[in-house]
């Protein structure tokens, strides 16, 4: 499903009247748009007062500074984080997205700005030491997310339940064990699974990946940019301070491929 959702946005992107706003274009108007997931911590999500908060946000709060603009968020999630991104809606993605050829089609990928793989949480009083485990399984998994592709491709009999965003959605379903197991990107999993003493984590990541920002094809200026931006991020030490703000001191520091 995710890659016929992409192969349509593939074969509509010269027509979509949307126009991609420049670098000078945001600093003129003195505001970006920026897309991010808030739909699981510590990734992204909301406090008490409904504020957003989170790895990518802090990221985002950054990179506004620099520029010396305002920031306006659109909270975005799935396929989502394409469309309204060709579409024009939004300046930028930073939304937990995974670098993957077949988005590569659609949009530019920066400099990778986060690590990750995908990681399943199950059920304890399930007998789930495997992939081949799953089988036979209920697995909830976010649509359109590598880890629902991951699934239907290893685990082809695995029953796949999709929801919007794996949280609070999905976490919803393992927490009414209307599912057996989960799969999300293992910095999301472990989070969930530490706050839920039903869930035990499967061991491994698998399809490890890099996390990146997100711009419309055709702005050089724009990337360059922000990659510099990521480059100073990680050189500055603020890289490393936001992890452990999320993962705690303890955390070993991703190492990130320049």
């Amino acid at each position: 499903m995710k890659d016929f959702l992409l192969g349509i946005l593939i074969s509509i992107i010269s027509f979509s009247s949307g126009q991609a706003a420049t670098l000078d274009d945001i600093k003129k108007r003195g505001y970006i748009k920026v897309g991010i997931s808030l739909g699981g911590m510590p990734m992204g999500g909301r406090d008490r007062r409904n504020e957003p908060l989170g790895y990518d946000y802090e990221v985002a709060k950054l990179l506004a500074k620099k520029m010396g603009v305002e920031m306006r968020i659109t909270d975005i999630y799935g396929d989502a984080r394409v469309s309204l991104l060709v579409s024009g809606q939004i300046d930028l993605v930073i939304g937990n997205m995974t670098i993957t050829e077949k988005r590569a089609e659609v949009i530019d990928f920066t400099d990778p700005y986060f690590k990750t793989g995908l990681r399943v949480i199950y059920q304890k009083d399930q007998n789930i030491n495997s992939l081949a485990d799953l089988n036979g399984k209920k697995v909830v998994a976010g649509r359109g997310t590598s880890g629902a592709t991951f699934i239907a491709k290893n685990v082809p009999d695995a029953e796949l339940v999709y929801t919007e965003n794996f949280a609070p959605n999905g976490v919803l379903l393992l927490k009414q064990r209307r599912v057996d197991a989960g799969i999300e990107d293992s910095s999301m999993a472990d989070y969930v699974a530490n706050q839920m003493n039903s869930l035990n984590i499967m061991p491994g990541v698998f399809e490890a990946g890099e996390v990146a920002m997100a711009v419309r094809k055709g702005q050089p200026e724009y990337k360059f940019y922000l990659n510099e931006f990521i480059a100073d991020y990680v050189a500055s030490g603020e890289y490393a301070k936001n992890i452990k703000m999320w993962w705690g001191e303890d955390i070993k520091i991703p190492e990130l491929r320049r």
